[in-house]
C-alpha cells in the first residue's frame, strides 16, 4: 500500500499547477496599466510580508549564517526577481496563453541541468528525445515570426523561455542545496532576497509612484503576490524535497494547459494551429522526460 503522503503531494501539485497556471492571466491584467517591474515588486513585496508573519507565527526564523544566504540569494534572483520581470515584460507583447504554453519547456531545463547536477537524477536517451521534442516545440511556435527578424513578439516569447529556464535551474538547485528540514525557513530569505533585488531597480528604472494602476490591477498584484508568490512558493520548496526536481516537474503538464485555458475564458485570447501544436509537443516532451520508475 503507498503511504498516504503521496496523495497529499500530488494534490498540492495540482494546486501549485492551477496557482501558477493563473498568474499568466493576471500578469496580463496587471501590465495593463503599470511597468512590469513595479508588477514584480508589488508581488514580490506582498509575497515577502505574507511568508515573513507566516514564518515567526510557526516559531521559525530567517536564516543567519552566510551560506544560507547565499542560497536564499540565488534563489530569489534566478527563481523569483528574473523570470517574473520577464514574463511580465514579455505578456505586454504576447498573449498570456502562449506565454503559459513557452513554460512549459521548464521540465525540459530541469532534466538537463539535474543531469548535471544531481547524481540520483540521470541523464537518459530517452531525456534527450524528450529534449528534442521540447526544442521542437519552441521551433513550432518561433520558427516562423523568426524570419521577419528580431520583432517585439519574438524578443518577449524569448524571455518567457529565458525565465523557463530560470525556472529549471532554481528548481535544481533548490534540489541539490535545501535542507528539507529547513525548506520556511529558505522560503521566506528567498522572498526577502528577491524583493530587495527587485525594489531599488524598481524605483530607478520606472518610479512607481507615478504610476495610476487601475483597480484590475491592484487586484492582480494582490492575486499575484499572495497566490501566486506567497502560497505556491511555500508549496513549491515544501515539494521539491519530497518529490525530487524532476518529479515537481510534472506540475508543467497541467501549468501549459491551464494557462491556455483561462486566457481563452478570462481574456477571449485565440488557440491557434500552431499553439496547439507545439502544446502537444511539449506534453510529450514532459512526459519523456518523466522517470518512468518512481521512487515512492
Amino acid at each position: 500500500m503507498k503511504p498516504m503522503w503521496i496523495s497529499k503531494d500530488y494534490a498540492l501539485l495540482l494546486m501549485l499547477a492551477t496557482l501558477w497556471s493563473s498568474s499568466f492571466v493576471f500578469i496580463k491584467v496587471g501590465v495593463q496599466s503599470v511597468g512590469p517591474m513595479t508588477l514584480t515588486s508589488a508581488r514580490l513585496g506582498i509575497a515577502t510580508a505574507i511568508l515573513y508573519a507566516g514564518l515567526r507565527l510557526c516559531g521559525y526564523r530567517l536564516p543567519r549564517d552566510r551560506r544560507s544566504w547565499a542560497v536564499c540569494a540565488t534563489i530569489g534572483l534566478v527563481g523569483n526577481t528574473l523570470p517574473f520581470t520577464l514574463i511580465s515584460w514579455g505578456e505586454i507583447h504576447i498573449d498570456s496563453g502562449l506565454a503559459a504554453v513557452l513554460m512549459g519547456v521548464m521540465p525540459v531545463t530541469t532534466a538537463m541541468l539535474a543531469h548535471i547536477f544531481i547524481r540520483e537524477e540521470p541523464f537518459t536517451r530517452r531525456i534527450g528525445l524528450g529534449i528534442l521534442v521540447g526544442f521542437g516545440s519552441v521551433a513550432a511556435l518561433l520558427a516562423p515570426e523568426a524570419l521577419s527578424g528580431l520583432t517585439a513578439p519574438i524578443l518577449a516569447q524569448l524571455a518567457v523561455l529565458l525565465s523557463a529556464v530560470c525556472y529549471g535551474a532554481s528548481a535544481t538547485f533548490i534540489r541539490y542545496f535545501a535542507a528539507p528540514a529547513n525548506w520556511p525557513s529558505l522560503a521566506s530569505g528567498a522572498m526577502f532576497a528577491a524583493f530587495a533585488f527587485s525594489l531599488p531597480l524598481t524605483m530607478i528604472l520606472e518610479r512607481p509612484w507615478t504610476l495610476q494602476p487601475d483597480s484590475p490591477a491592484i487586484v492582480a498584484m494582490l492575486y499575484l503576490g499572495i497566490g501566486s508568490t506567497a502560497v505556491a512558493n511555500l508549496i513549491f520548496f515544501y515539494l521539491i524535497p519530497r518529490l525530487g526536481a524532476n518529479r515537481s516537474a510534472q506540475v508543467n503538464y497541467f501549468v501549459p494547459v491551464l494557462g491556455a485555458l483561462w486566457g481563452v475564458i478570462f481574456l477571449r485570447e485565440h488557440l491557434s494551429g500552431r499553439l496547439l501544436l507545439a502544446l502537444a509537443l511539449i506534453l510529450i516532451a514532459v512526459a519523456v522526460v518523466q522517470p518512468r520508475k518512481q521512487r515512492v
